[in-house]
């Protein structure tokens, strides 16, 4: 594994309205943890329930996870909760980050946070700028990432929906959506 000072950390942000994004992500932390590189992963909007990618994560020692959210927030009666939650978790990653001890971090479904307007682009990417380590490689995943965060990343991809499964009336499946 190359040292610290010799690495240049990268900022993906993984977007748009097709399936992939969260999954592109874990992958990415797979392979680093594969490297036996430090990785953390935050969950910003999935909260108690359980996936396949965090049973699996379990199994590294290299792997911390944290998911935080209040659940599926689109669906939210109570915004001012969810908002609180976020600005929270936020204020977790800025601590986790600042720590200096992971690789890697992939902030999950953080793009949704700012969609909603629950944490401004601005601030994401003014920390970014001013506080990510330039050997950290960080990973922003969810719909509607603003072109703050498109604008300081190093790699954007925008997924795009072809058709869904769900569309055709098929809920989400074990090992595939969770």
């Amino acid at each position: 594994m190359k040292q610290r000072e010799k690495r240049s950390g990268i900022t993906l942000v993984l977007t748009g309205e097709g399936k992939g994004k969260s999954s592109s992500a874990f992958g990415t932390a797979f392979r680093a943890a594969g490297w036996k590189m430090q990785v953390l992963v935050i969950q910003f909007i999935k909260g108690k329930w359980k996936t396949g990618e965090q049973q699996a994560a379990s199994r590294f020692d290299t792997i911390e996870w944290h998911a935080l959210g209040d659940g599926f927030t689109w669906d939210t009666h109570n915004p001012e909760q969810d908002i609180q939650t976020s600005r929270e978790i936020w204020t977790f990653c800025q601590q986790k980050i600042r720590s200096h001890q992971y690789v890697l971090v992939v902030l999950d479904e953080i793009n949704y946070c700012c969609k909603y307007g629950w944490i401004s682009g601005q601030e994401i990417a003014d920390f970014i700028q001013q506080e990510k380590p330039s050997w950290m490689h960080l990973i922003l995943t969810g719909q509607g990432a603003p072109a703050e965060l498109i604008d300081i990343a190093d790699t954007v991809t925008e997924m795009r929906k072809i058709k869904h499964a769900f569309e055709q009336g098929i809920n989400a499946e074990q090992g595939i959506e969770f």
